[in-house]
């Protein structure tokens, strides 16, 4: 599938490009410094863009299948999550493309207890804006009349190993028999790129765990 994959600086972009790679996906990745990228695989260009500009979006989105971003901000700069929402939404418009997968956070899901992840008392101070700054923006993605998936981590993301066996869920946290909730960063790459290819969650988010 042609795919524009965007924000793929970063461990999960760059989990999500490999991971579409493999399948043989045709995918235009977006880097900060396309010049240092080492992977070598046939079916991937890259290309600088500013997220924050629609026209720029509209132009490197034009004629493919689907995009997917994994963006993330800069600590302190969460709200440009939301700028990068808008831009996203309005430059997917102008260029005709109407499917969007996003990385999304973890902190809007429910617990059991019904509060949200970013309510509870555990939920680390430090990481509330960026949380908050994710839910929101969920919600322009949910509005914006796009053939959208928000796709949401469990509670902790970190590198491991690729499985390919986890759980589904929708709002609600995916935990373990111990209450934890966890996925690699490998596995998560996999849900998502399982997501472009069956599109199982079409305006919709879902979220994975063990």
């Amino acid at each position: 599938m042609k795919t524009v994959l965007f924000g793929t600086s970063g461990t999960i972009g760059r989990a999500i490009l490999e991971e579409a790679l493999k399948r043989g996906h045709e995918v235009t990745a977006q880097f900060q410094h396309p010049e240092a990228i080492e992977i070598q695989h046939g079916g991937l260009l890259t290309l600088p863009i500013d997220l924050l500009r629609p026209e720029e979006v509209a132009q490197a989105t034009k004629g493919c299948e689907a995009v997917i971003s994994a963006y993330e901000p800069e600590f302190g700069a969460e709200g440009e999550l939301l700028e990068v929402a808008r831009s996203l939404v309005e430059g997917l418009k102008t260029a005709g493309v109407n499917r969007l997968i996003i990385v999304g956070g973890a902190g809007s899901l429910k617990t059991d207890s019904g509060d949200r992840l970013m309510d509870t008392p555990e939920f680390p101070e430090e990481v509330k804006p960026l949380a908050a700054a994710h839910a929101d923006a969920y919600e322009i993605y949910a509005h914006s009349g796009l053939d959208y998936t928000y796709a949401s981590p469990a509670a902790i993301i970190s590198p491991g190993r690729r499985t390919g066996q986890f759980r589904i869920g929708l709002d609600r946290l995916v935990v373990d028999e111990n209450g934890r909730s966890e996925i690699s960063v490998e596995d998560y790459a996999a849900a998502v790129i399982d997501e472009l290819e069956e599109g199982n969650f079409i305006k919709a988010r879902f979220t994975v765990g063990y």
